[in-house]
């Protein structure tokens, strides 16, 4: 990830409707959820979170599915992933600093588990 698409990120995440919109939707997993759910959970008027999901789609934090007349959105992982290992590069030169970063799955982990044989 270069600095740029971090920052256009980091910038998408400080207003508060699109951080509480992106943690939903993280919190949804990736089956998601749709854009009326969205608003109604979180209390934002349908054109202020069409604003909203078009802006997180723009970055790539949010994909967004077609069902017949809604739209399914979901968080991108792969996107927060890459964000999370950028800002974590080389932390502290290596050594482990972050407990609350640390008792999450990391990315070497979570690649791991995707070529690992599934029982």
């Amino acid at each position: 990830m270069e600095i740029l698409n971090a920052a256009e990120i980091l910038a998408a995440l400080g207003h508060e409707s699109r951080l509480a919109i992106f943690r939903l939707l993280v919190q949804a997993g990736p089956d998601g959820i749709n854009a009326s759910a969205i608003g109604e959970q979180l209390g934002i008027p349908n054109a202020t979170l069409s604003f909203h999901l078009s802006h997180l789609s723009r970055v790539g934090l949010i994909k967004g599915e077609r069902e017949s007349r809604f739209i399914h959105y979901s968080a991108a992982y792969e996107t927060m992933d890459e964000l999370i290992a950028f800002l974590a590069h080389n932390c502290c030169q290596g050594k482990a600093c972050l407990p609350k970063t640390s008792a999450c799955d990391n990315v070497a982990k979570r690649r791991n588990k995707k070529t690992e044989p599934q029982e």
